[in-house]
């Protein structure tokens, strides 16, 4: 194997995960990217970031794209290489929109652009070592595939992903708090306790088979479809804000859950304007990506 393009480039879709009773398994890509270029050189790497991120994440070898994209040729047996890479990021970092993910997928991604076999690196591959960055396969399936997902691993360790149906015309909302409300998911891990109620598990099994009804075309059922006992209420200490946003909203008949590991709040709905302009006026940003279909894409 070698590495037979000068020059690679790749956008990775921005992600959720849980959706509210789908805890560390159900997931969704949204029409909203980092955009990443990739160049081998002589000499050490360098990165140049735009956007989230820039003056803060390494600009060398340990940046988390380049560390990506070196696992990707060592799993394929290309050659390494010094590398010139410019990232443009949008994704929040630590806001619940797979950003990790989307770093890992990014990375692996270009890794398949250099190579003269990119078939060696094919979705289910970068998938698997995706997931080993991440420990969990949740926002890795829709960042890969696109659309949503459902996300396990199965008893040999391995991570399984499979595509949910969904109507791609459903509107969704992604409400960003202030950059002051970030959260780390190993935060917000923390506060969830190791056992829970039977019946909370009970409920939660049964509200995301009705999530999946939902999604596939039924969105009377969405408010239902989005209900959850598992994480979400055990997290109101750490996700005041969100939480209370997340509260109202559903007060007034919005499908609205915390994404991922929070404090981005996902709303399955359009917000009406005057809802939007009241986040807006707090400092929230109020985005309406669209639901991406079809995951990383070599561009």
């Amino acid at each position: 194997m070698r590495l037979a393009n000068e020059r690679a480039a790749v956008r990775v879709p921005a992600t959720t995960a849980n959706m509210g009773p789908g805890f560390d398994s159900f997931g969704m890509a949204f029409r909203y990217y980092d955009e990443v270029e990739v160049r081998p050189v002589v000499g050490p790497t360098s990165v140049s970031v735009e956007g989230v991120g820039a003056g803060t994440v390494p600009t060398d070898d340990s940046n988390l794209v380049v560390r990506a994209l070196r696992a990707g040729l060592e799993a394929v047996g290309a050659p390494q290489a010094g590398f010139e890479m410019r990232c443009v990021n949008r994704i929040p970092h630590g806001g619940g929109m797979g950003s990790s993910a989307s770093a890992a997928v990014a990375g692996l991604m270009l890794a398949r652009g250099l190579l003269s076999e990119p078939e060696a690196l094919d979705d289910d591959l970068v998938f698997s070592l995706a997931t080993g960055f991440e420990g969990h396969p949740d926002n890795v399936a829709p960042a890969v595939f696109g659309g949503a997902t459902v996300a396990w691993t199965d008893a040999e360790g391995t991570p399984r992903c499979a595509p949910m149906p969904v109507d791609a015309s459903l509107p969704v909302s992604l409400l960003v708090p202030p950059e002051t409300t970030r959260l780390s998911t190993e935060e917000a891990r923390k506060v969830l306790p190791d056992l829970v109620p039977r019946a909370d598990a009970l409920f939660n099994t049964s509200r995301a088979a009705v999530l999946m009804l939902a999604l596939a075309g039924r969105p009377d059922l969405l408010m239902a479809g989005t209900e959850d006992r598992l994480h979400q209420h055990y997290r109101r200490d750490v996700l005041p804000a969100s939480m209370a946003v997340m509260d109202s909203l559903r007060e007034q008949g919005y499908p609205a859950v915390i994404s991922g590991a929070g404090p981005t709040v996902l709303v399955l709905a359009d917000l009406s304007q005057h809802t939007r302009f009241t986040l807006e006026r707090h400092g929230w940003t109020v985005l309406r990506p669209g639901i991406d279909a079809v995951g990383a894409q070599l561009v």
